[in-house]
């Protein structure tokens, strides 16, 4: 078994946040939902072994406990997309930094408040 992918939601009209956030901050690629799931809204993204989706979904809340987590290739790239997501006026939080053993993470929100944690693998871990 393997995970196919991750679902979190967005308001009515949402989908733009996504953009900004999966492609532009997290260079992940949309691509296209099929035709009978167009229809109902959202967006879909996908880079390397990661995919996910983004579904409209009212009334909406935002995950702000539950999360997808996402190992990036060291804490270079992590850091560089922390970065890049801060400058893109997204909330990182380096607070439990180093409080995952063997791992660097921090914490990303996303347009719409869904928490997504970041994590990589330092050097000799």
């Amino acid at each position: 078994m393997r995970l196919h992918h991750v679902q979190l939601s967005c308001p009515i009209g949402g989908e733009d946040g996504a953009r900004r956030f999966w492609v532009e901050g997290m260079g992940l690629v949309e691509v296209a939902k099929p035709p009978v799931l167009a229809a109902r809204g959202g967006a879909w993204f996908r880079g390397g072994a990661v995919e996910v989706h983004v579904g409209v979904e009212e009334p909406f809340v935002p995950a702000r406990r539950a999360h997808p987590a996402l190992l990036l290739d060291g804490p270079e790239e992590l850091a560089r997309t922390a970065e890049r997501l801060r400058g893109l006026g997204f909330e990182v939080d380096w607070t439990d930094r180093a409080t995952f053993p063997g791992h660097e993470r921090c914490h990303a929100h996303d347009a719409h408040g869904n928490r997504v944690e970041l994590l990589a693998i330092p050097p000799g871990a």
